[in-house]
């Protein structure tokens, strides 16, 4: 995924059989709180894709959401866009929104440094083509595809940025394939090609599917999108078009000294930015790795099973208790509970965390934060908790300065989340600046430990 409050959405489909779509007047898919289900939109000629709350062994999709932008005029864009989701949801659904509110050997090890923009996304670099030509990515855990413009691209996202040039590389592999990529906010087209793929400077891709554009939405503008393309980091299951996904090519082609790659998100522009690592992880946070097996075939997600503030009772996570609290009647298998419960996307291209309105509410309130623009007294922050998220089954904490963000050039602190019509929880970049995140690609598990202990 990537990073602002662009609502972005890749679009994807998979054979599963989809509900009645309900949508909002604005054509956002509404979530319907007792069904528990969610779709995502598109244009007609693009895939769509479906997260049916049940079972994400269905249709899934990959979230790519981004803050408005950098300068002072976004941000304050991006709070007006949290007032208005807020007050939408409260119009949907008065009585329950209102209530929330105010109640209660090839194998190798390499590491590639990324670059932090404003703790709004991170991007590092890659070679494609032979010789290898240079181009910035975001590093996306969120999505399975790579891309970068072509060199026929004339949009102004392409020519403000590096192009890819087909006829200056001996490896180049074109095929028939299109692609679109269908965002909240925006779209690529273009076609995809087989290359030779370097990344991090010694794990190289030999015959790696990706897309080239022909077309990019003004998303990716700058100074907006500092970054080139996309480089996804999820599996097979999740690609557009169906091609192998980069960390399956690594796997399957044994080119890391162990199948995994670990993940270190800096926080504040003053500090070295980031890293991450293919074919190892960082053994200093070794012991305090805590494991999650990864739920579904498409990208890193897991099971939620609640969010807790302080040592409080009080599970904040809308719906958690119906799946948590079965009765001896109503007994849920392991397996049951699993597809039951709610779903959570560690996502290294979301600049913040998104979740469900209700479960924002009811979070927001209990810290005294404003129900519509998310804003929070400054003075008030040293005196808060860490909420706590249990996915998996563990606990992960988030302490204030993890879920506050104090905007220095306007004295403003607010929070780092923002409502969605999803039922899949996105835990984006606030999530991962205080967690280093290992991701086991052969056995389907994520490790997390606190950065700051």
């Amino acid at each position: 995924m990537i990073v602002w409050s662009l609502l972005g959405v890749l679009a994807m489909m998979h054979t599963a059989a989809a509900t009645a779509i309900r949508l909002d007047d604005d054509g956002t898919p509404m979530l319907d709180p007792v069904r528990q289900e969610s779709t995502v939109y598109g244009q007609a000629d693009a895939k769509s894709h479906v997260i049916l709350a049940n079972d994400m062994h269905g249709a899934f999709k990959i979230p790519l959401f981004l803050k408005n932008g950098l300068d002072p005029e976004s941000k304050r864009k991006q709070r007006l866009e949290r007032t208005r989701r807020m007050k939408s949801f409260v119009e949907r659904d008065p009585a329950e929104m209102n209530h929330r509110m105010a109640a209660g050997d090839k194998a190798t090890t390499s590491t590639a440094s990324l670059v932090n923009v404003k703790d709004y996304y991170y991007y590092g670099y890659i070679g494609i083509g032979s010789p290898p030509q240079k181009f910035s990515v975001v590093f996306d855990t969120g999505s399975s595809n790579i891309w970068v413009p072509g060199q026929e691209c004339g949009s102004s996202a392409c020519t403000e940025h590096r192009r890819f040039n087909q006829r200056s590389s001996a490896t180049f592999h074109p095929t028939a394939q299109n692609i679109q990529i269908q965002y909240g906010t925006g779209f690529i087209a273009g076609n995809i090609a087989k290359e030779t793929v370097q990344v991090a400077g010694a794990v190289v891709l030999q015959n790696q599917s990706f897309a080239v554009t022909s077309t990019e939405d003004r998303t990716f503008e700058l100074p907006r999108s500092q970054f080139d393309g996309l480089f996804g980091l999820g599996f097979t299951g999740g690609s557009e078009g169906g091609v192998r996904a980069p960390v399956d090519t690594m796997v399957q082609e044994n080119l890391l000294k162990e199948p995994l790659f670990g993940v270190k998100l800096l926080k504040g522009v003053d500090q070295a930015n980031g890293e991450i690592t293919f074919g190892s992880y960082d053994r200093s946070f070794g012991n305090k790795l805590s494991w999650i097996d990864v739920y579904g075939d498409f990208f890193w997600a897991t099971t939620m099973e609640g969010i807790f503030y302080g040592n409080e009772p009080t599970n904040y996570l809308y719906g958690a208790d119906n799946v948590n609290n079965a009765t001896a009647s109503i007994p849920l298998s392991a397996a049951d509970k699993a597809r039951a419960s709610r779903k959570a996307l560690l996502d290294t291209g979301s600049s913040l965390l998104y979740g469900d309105p209700y479960s924002l509410a009811e979070m927001g309130r209990r810290i005294g934060a404003n129900p519509f623009t998310g804003e929070v007294p400054c003075a008030a922050v040293s005196s808060l908790k860490p909420f706590h998220f249990i996915l998996g089954g563990k606990r992960f904490t988030m302490n204030p300065k993890d879920y506050i963000f104090h905007d220095d050039a306007t004295g403003i602190c607010e929070v780092q989340w923002m409502p969605v019509n999803e039922y899949l929880w996105i835990l984006g970049i606030p999530f991962l600046q205080s967690h280093y995140s290992v991701y086991n690609i052969k056995e389907r598990k994520m490790g997390l430990a606190p950065m700051n202990d």
